[in-house]
């Protein structure tokens, strides 16, 4: 667990921006199992959620097309809530950052650390945004 004061620009990155804080496994499960389309990020205290996972998520909530909802929980803090979100994430492994996009309680797109790390913020919110339109 980190501390708090460490964390909280981290998530107000992301909160600034319209995303929902889950810090417990129940609001993990009504979000994702809620129908329509939610996006999930694992958020995190690394250097690529810094350099590239958070600002390609706020890039991406600006197109016209996207979820219904966008929440995120944070490695290393509520580890409930965290759990339960990868979980719904199977059968890919556990990684942070990581960003999911469900539809209608189904996993239908995946970006994991590897996918985020040495990748430019604006490579990454492509991609969310081809998915937000396929799928939002």
């Amino acid at each position: 667990m980190y501390p708090e004061y460490l964390v909280t620009p981290m998530r107000e990155e992301l909160t600034r921006v319209g995303f929902e804080e889950l810090k417990d496994a129940e609001a993990v499960k009504n979000a994702i199992e809620a129908p329509g389309t939610v996006f999930v990020m694992v958020n995190s205290v690394c250097g690529c959620a810094a350099a590239n996972a958070r600002p390609a998520a706020r890039m991406a909530t600006q197109n016209s097309k996207h979820p219904d909802k966008f929440v995120t929980v944070f490695a290393g803090m509520e580890k409930e809530a965290v759990d339960t979100a990868r979980n719904y994430m199977l059968p890919y492994p556990p990684s942070s950052p990581a960003m999911a996009l469900f539809k209608d309680g189904k996993l239908v797109h995946m970006i994991e650390r590897y996918q985020i790390e040495g990748r430019p913020a604006q490579m990454i919110a492509d991609n969310l945004v081809s998915a937000f339109d396929q799928y939002c």
